[in-house]
């Protein structure tokens, strides 16, 4: 039986990963920094023993002995830790992202356990078209601080000697069948202002998609992927795997889809050029800029994630997540009181 630490556990996919690697037999450590609870995303308690460290200070912040104790106690951690927030300075990103990687680093190396590191697909920068898991990351073209901060953390990771994977969801939303998530946060606030009329204006370049994953298929991935990281095989040692939808929405169907509710406003599309947000009501221009306007690169792009490795590697393909997966999602919100019924 697999001893396993997740970082970032009190967050919204490592509860759900922890949550599933118990249920599949593995013995998990849940590292925890603030928040001490660990959740799944139907918000049940995972019975996981919690550690607390912050991954930002060298040997998150523990003693010689704790430090030590740890590293041998575990084969594998599977670094979910990061911060997710769009917006932020550049000297956050690399407390967390990239400074937090190269901690991680140091705990596996002297425990000599393997690593699973959870990236993001956006590494891709602004590239449309077809991104492969095995293309070389780019040198530069992020969209925000957070995208270049992910990449500069897989490239510690692919330098390091150890036993690693590096998985790459792409815009993680509710679970398939129901919509379901357990906090409502990054994505969903910039969804919320437009749904609900305070922006009403985005740019967004014709041809546009967006790749929205279901959780569960997300954190069942990373399970799957960790399965065959350790013991003899290491299939998956070395590898980069794309977990997402690989089923791009087009934008204008996403705004479409929330313009289908009465009580909800369709934002008006502009192309990037003739967009400026200086023209803007005072109010819708504020929240525009600290809010929605963080994530309008990814009403400009196309990307098509492919998955080929993750499928061989025996992953099953995400559900489908059109239109009805669209409503779903909205749906949920509403039921959750995220968004108003009327």
């Amino acid at each position: 039986m697999a001893s396993t630490l997740v970082t970032g556990a009190a967050g919204l996919l490592g509860g759900e990963v922890c949550a599933r690697l118990i249920a599949a037999g593995h013995r998990v450590t849940a590292l925890v920094h603030r928040t001490p609870d660990v959740r799944a995303n139907d918000g049940s308690a995972v019975p996981a023993r919690t550690l607390t460290g912050d991954v930002s200070q060298p040997r998150f912040g523990w003693d010689d002995e704790l430090f030590a104790k740890v590293a041998e106690a575990h084969d594998l951690v599977i670094h979910c830790a990061a911060t997710v927030r769009f917006g932020l300075d550049e000297a956050d990103y690399r407390a967390v992202n990239v400074d937090g990687v190269a901690h991680m680093l140091e705990l596996a190396q002297a425990g000599e356990m393997a690593v699973l590191h959870v990236s993001t697909a956006y590494v891709c920068g602004a590239r449309d078209g077809v991104i492969r898991e095995d293309d070389p990351l780019p040198d530069g073209g992020f969209a925000n601080g957070y995208e270049a901060s992910k990449a500069a953390g897989e490239r510690l990771v692919r330098a390091s000697d150890l036993r690693w994977a590096i998985v790459r969801p792409s815009i993680v939303v509710g679970e398939h069948d129901s919509g379901a998530i357990r906090q409502f946060d990054t994505t969903y606030a910039a969804f919320k202002l437009i749904a609900e009329g305070r922006v009403k204006h985005m740019p967004a370049r014709a041809g546009a998609t967006l790749d929205f994953v279901p959780i569960d298929h997300v954190a069942k991935g990373i399970v799957t992927i960790a399965a065959n990281l350790g013991g003899t095989s290491g299939a998956s040692s070395g590898g980069t795997f794309h977990l997402v939808a690989g089923q791009p929405v087009p934008v204008a169907d996403f705004t479409g889809a929330i313009g289908a509710y009465s009580q909800f406003h369709e934002p008006e599309l502009f192309a990037p050029e003739k967009f400026d947000p200086a023209t803007l009501p005072a109010i819708e221009r504020r929240l525009f800029k600290r809010i929605a306007g963080l994530y309008a690169s990814y009403f400009q792009r196309d990307p098509h994630f492919d998955d080929s490795a993750f499928r061989q590697l025996g992953g099953e393909a995400c559900p489908a997540t059109g239109k009805p997966y669209i409503h779903r999602l909205i749906d949920y919100c509403i039921e959750a009181d995220f968004l108003p019924n009327a």
